[in-house]
């Protein structure tokens, strides 16, 4: 009770503090009055108010501006950029893409560069109480408007606001706003910044540095805006040019708008190889928001609908065109446009005619306001550096997947890649390959190829490794299956040319062309269904089309997975076993022949050097192919209808028959890698080394925690009816320890391996987990530190039963070696 008195007092006195320090009403209105009287009796003195501020005429914020009239009207001078958006624009979907176009040697480690796609997103500009927002939109949650649930699909997906901008004046109609964007450009925008978090926080960015950055254009087109940037950030530690302290970067911005009106949306299916994009839908029956995929492709509708119905070819009411950059080199045109044109065939069997057409750029004189940064405009794009690729990107709506445009890229070093596989895999059966002078019709035939492969990819085809699989090996050898099929059923897999054909099997056509399956898949993605209103009708017809190939190897899809040897890159045929043995058959050819196919006179040794070094890289292909059959599984996607299981584990015939493989013509003493005088025409030392590092690459690759764990698992289903990890370590350690029997000399070679592979045991009885492609192996709590320990005191017992056979010092030393570190593995101090 004393308490509340106390808390009253402590408020009453408040209050007459209050009142005894603020002065009364009555007292502040005498105060005003005679304020007011004193101003109002002074004849001399007029009250002052300040002079109101003139607003700015329209034409006065824009006077003297550069103007450029398309999608916005964009005025721009000294760096400062203006917007005119339309009302008739506001609420519309506009795709925005931020682009890498150059970037400073090292930042993205060989998958980031120019060219590089960095954010795609979605934005609407709206206008509200005298400020222009922009909101980013997302689609990757949906719901039929109709529909209740839409509300809340709404309410739990609100759009974030990237930019805002004061509404600085109107044009006399007020059919559009004025606003700055400058900031926007200049400023360190995430939202737009090709510098994402990953490269902010590995090279240590502590901010954009604004005096050395600026935008460096702005171009409207009709459907498009592109804004170049050249941005340079204070970082810790750059990629490149270390001492600068500094990174910079060229970024593309476009702002592409959508259609008004969207394409209907085709369902995608696993069982076909396509580009997709998808939502959650919770409009969806299920109990459950369903997640639906949709392919990204062209809009193509035939002219004549009714003759397209009778299943005559008809061309298209847009076709696809493609226009060659204007820097690309003359004598390469015609095979660019054969490339871009290749395609056609695969359309007719969609019922399109000329539905890809290939152009050059037009002329100033034709249209002065052509550019490829129009988006009404794909390109070929010729790009002069020494990157080693070739990229076939494309834009799509991420609400229909419908593809707006593409632009594919061509670096000119991608001609030296070409060669030297050329030179590398077909020069043992292929004379027109036994230069660096390739031929100029062979070296077009591959550009040929890289451009359609390219532009596969624009028209939504990722790429199909296990296609190539479906080929028999042998027929590969054959001249007329070679000339009407090429080296794989689609130009979409990774199968380059044809280094399987021997010498004298007659074979001339080794590089790889569009085949059966790019008809198949062009066919199912592009091919109008009549009288389907909606995606769901077309899925009758688009799952007939796939079982009445279901049987036929030749229209089977699959990716590389690391496991499954039917869908590898860079392989070619049924038994990659065969096919690699030939392979390597023919390289072991080429190698005696190097200094005769690549030295010039008056130069130097730098070509034989680098052909070379990929022929060893060529030996790891062959050698990866093989290996991938040990704890092999295969894959081949089915519907819930189809019958047989999808995933299936390699014969063990097969499995033995790669492991022999293996101890021929991957740990075997390489000879023909080893011509001393090629040798010491390019090095002074340094092959032993080499050697080591890729053999010891071979056998880690092949007893790999993940490798080992899928044999368990399939001894666990099949019992002994299969390959077993058992099997796998013993095979390894007699191929490897093959000397120990016979006292035979341990050379350097292998001896080096000897000692990878007690290391590589001593890796899995130490390291608790290992993890490749996201899956993790627990070895301690798993049958494989069992396993290597077994073959660690066999292999302990066999050393010391061959120590004594051997008087040659090497040998001895070697094994004495290995037996106190088999003893230190078993019985740590």
């Amino acid at each position: 009770m004393k308490r509340t008195k106390t808390v009253f007092k402590v408020i009453c006195l408040g209050l007459l503090t209050v009142s005894l320090i603020t002065p009364s009403h009555d007292a502040l209105a005498q105060r005003r009055k005679k304020k007011n009287q004193t101003t109002a009796d002074t004849p001399t003195e007029k009250a002052q108010t300040p002079p109101k501020k003139k607003e700015k005429t329209y034409e006065s914020l824009v006077k003297g501006m550069n103007a450029d009239e398309g999608l916005f009207k964009v005025y721009q001078k000294d760096g400062k950029i203006m917007y005119e958006i339309p009302k008739a624009e506001l609420g519309k979907d506009m795709l925005w893409v931020t682009r890498l176009v150059s970037a400073p040697e090292n930042f993205g480690g060989g998958f980031v560069g120019s060219g590089s796609k960095m954010i795609e997103q979605v934005v609407r500009w709206e206008h509200r109480e005298g400020k222009i927002l922009l909101k980013k939109i997302s689609f990757n949650n949906v719901a039929d408007s109709t529909d209740a649930i839409y509300k809340s699909v709404m309410n739990n997906n609100f759009a974030p606001i990237i930019g805002s901008f004061k509404v600085t004046g109107q044009p006399e109609d007020s059919s559009a706003y004025l606003v700055d964007v400058t900031k926007f450009f200049t400023g360190d925008t995430k939202a737009i910044s090709a510098m994402n978090s990953r490269f902010r926080s590995s090279f240590q960015v502590r901010r954009l540095d604004a005096e050395k950055s600026y935008t460096e254009s702005v171009k409207s087109f009709p459907q498009n805006i592109e804004v170049r940037q050249v941005m340079t950030y204070d970082a810790g530690r750059p990629p490149s040019n270390g001492n600068t302290g500094l990174i910079t970067m060229q970024v593309a911005q476009s702002m592409i708008k959508l259609p008004e009106n969207p394409m209907m949306p085709r369902l995608a299916d696993q069982r076909v190889g396509w580009f997709t994009m998808g939502n959650i839908n919770f409009s969806s029956d299920k109990l459950k928001g369903d997640q639906v995929r949709f392919l990204k492709r062209w809009r193509l509708e035939p002219k004549d609908p009714a003759a397209y119905a009778r299943g005559e070819l008809v061309e298209p009411v847009k076709p696809i065109v493609y226009y060659l950059d204007p820097a690309t080199p003359e004598k390469f045109r015609k095979w660019f446009k054969l490339g871009i044109e290749d395609w056609q065939v695969a359309f007719e069997a969609a019922g399109f005619k000329n539905a890809i057409i290939a152009k050059d750029p037009p002329s100033k004189e034709e249209d002065p306001d052509w550019s490829p940064e129009d988006t009404r405009y794909s390109t070929v794009r010729y790009i002069a550096n020494m990157t080693r690729n070739a990229t076939g990107p494309s834009t799509a709506d991420p609400r229909t997947g419908e593809i707006i445009e593409s632009d594919i890229i061509w670096y000119h070093n991608h001609l030296r890649s070409y060669r030297n596989w050329y030179l590398i895999q077909t020069g043992a059966a292929n004379p027109r390959a036994r230069t660096l002078n390739t031929p100029a019709e062979d070296i077009g035939e591959m550009m040929r190829a890289v451009i359609a492969h390219e532009i596969g990819h624009a028209l939504g085809l990722p790429h199909n490794m296990k296609a190539s699989s479906s080929y028999p090996v042998e027929s590969l050898r054959n001249p007329e299956f070679a000339e009407e099929y090429g080296v794989a059923p689609t130009i979409m897999d990774y199968a380059r040319v044809n280094y399987i054909a021997q010498p004298g099997d007659g074979v001339t056509r080794f590089i790889r062309k569009i085949g059966p399956y790019d008809k198949y898949v062009i066919n199912w993605g592009y091919r109008v269904i009549p009288n389907a209103s909606n995606p769901e009708a077309e899925k009758a017809t688009l799952d007939q089309w796939i079982l009445d190939k279901a049987d036929d190897r030749m229209f089977r899809f699959g990716s590389s997975n690391g496991s499954n040897p039917e869908a590898q890159t860079e392989d070619l045929g049924d038994n990659s076993v065969l096919a690699s043995t030939y392979g390597m058959e023919n390289i072991m050819k080429v190698v005696p022949n190097l200094l005769d196919w690549t030295t010039t006179d008056g130069e130097n040794y730098d070509d034989t050097r680098e052909i070379y070094n990929e022929v060893i890289g060529q030996w790891r292909r062959f050698v990866g192919h093989v290996i991938t059959n040990v704890g092999g599984i295969t894959e081949d996607f089915k519907s819930t209808d189809q019958e047989g299981t999808v995933y299936n584990v390699v014969p063990e015939a097969q499995q033995v028959s790669a492991m022999n493989w293996m101890h021929k013509y991957a740990f075997a003493k390489p000879d023909w890698l080893l011509d001393e005088d090629l040798l010491r025409k390019m090095e002074s030392y340094g092959a032993v080394n080499r050697i080591r590092a890729t053999q010891v690459s071979f056998l880690n690759r092949l007893l790999d925690p993940t490798r080992a764990q899928r044999l368990i698992e399939a001894e666990a289903f099949k019992g002994r009816n299969t390959y077993t990890i058992y099997q796998m370590f013993a095979d390894t350690r007699k191929g490897l320890f093959s000397e120990l029997a016979s006292g035979t000399a341990i050379n350097t070679y292998r001896r080096n391996l000897q000692r990878a592979f007690v290391e590589r045991l001593e890796f899995m009885m130490t390291n608790e987990v290992s993890q490749f492609q996201a899956r993790q192996v627990d070895m301690s709590q798993s049958d494989i530190r069992p396993v290597v320990k077994s073959e660690l005191k066999t292999l302990q017992r066999e050393v010391n039963s061959a120590i004594g056979r051997y008087s040659d010092r090497a040998s001895r030393v070697h094994l004495e070696d290995l037996k106190d570190r088999i003893a230190d593995i078993l019985d740590p101090k």
